[in-house]
C-alpha cells in the first residue's frame, strides 16, 4: 500500500475512469474511502488496487 495516500488526496480508480476525480475521505489499515465525481463514496481495498495520484505526485515521480 502506498504510504503517502493519505486523506485530501486526489486520485483516479485505474479500472473505473467513469467514476471520474476522487479524494481520499479516509485510509484505515488497507480500507481506503474516497469520495468519486460520479460514484460517490466507495471503500476501495488498497491490497489489490493501486488508485492513481492526480496532479502532483507526492512521491516525487512524473
Amino acid at each position: 500500500m502506498d504510504p503517502f495516500l493519505e486523506p485530501g488526496v486526489l486520485v483516479r480508480h485505474p479500472n473505473q475512469p467513469d467514476w471520474g476525480l476522487g479524494q481520499v475521505q479516509s485510509v484505515i489499515g488497507h480500507r481506503v474511502t474516497v469520495n468519486f465525481e460520479e460514484a460517490g463514496k466507495q471503500m476501495i481495498d488498497g491490497r489489490r488496487v493501486r488508485l492513481e495520484f492526480v496532479g502532483d505526485d507526492p512521491r516525487g515521480q512524473a
